[in-house]
């Protein structure tokens, strides 16, 4: 793929999300613009834009604050107890460059309300093994991307409506999911 044919935001798991804090040693939050123009979120709190610079203009009506390693995980342990979705997001002059990650939900997050709103798919796709797969369908409610599905008393995936964010993995009980890389 080109890099003038990338979007804005791409979908990663929380452990590649953990890789691009690594080595950073200064953080910033604001609140989401999607959770402020909602006026909520059922799902989690609202801070959690995160930015790995001070400069940048975001998305909500507050200003950002620099917030400590020990918070940024908090925001990380937020996104996995709530089921957030980690959506880095590109630097707008070095597309190339990722200035920090948004962790959205199928509440109030525009990309999964707005059809129209592009994110590109993320680097991994799930892969179940359907030896250790039960069926029990607790993935399906978790996958904000319609990807897995009961089908009958069989799940179904389809592959091309997986952008590779690892939810299905803290869901599945049987620990059938994994990420492998996408082809």
């Amino acid at each position: 793929m080109d890099q003038k044919d990338l979007a804005f935001h791409y979908v990663c798991t929380r452990e590649q999300a953990r890789e691009l804090i690594n080595g950073r040693d200064r953080f910033w939050v604001m609140n989401c613009g999607c959770r402020e123009s909602r006026g909520q979120c059922s799902r989690s709190r609202i801070d959690v834009c995160l930015m790995f610079r001070g400069d940048i203009a975001g998305s909500g009506d507050t200003s950002t604050k620099e917030i400590s390693p020990a918070e940024v995980e908090d925001i990380f342990k937020e996104a996995e107890k709530k089921h957030l979705v980690t959506r880095p997001f590109r630097n707008e002059s070095h597309i190339a460059e990722t200035d920090g990650i948004c962790f959205c939900c199928d509440d109030c997050c525009g990309y999964f309300l707005d059809p129209s709103e592009i994110c590109d798919r993320g680097s991994l796709v799930e892969t179940t093994d359907s030896d250790k797969c039960t069926n029990c369908g607790t993935c399906v409610d978790i996958c904000y991307f319609g990807a897995r599905r009961l089908n009958g008393d069989q799940l179904a995936i389809d592959k091309d409506n997986c952008y590779g964010c690892g939810l299905c993995i803290d869901a599945c009980p049987e620990g059938s999911v994994e990420m492998t890389l996408r082809t």
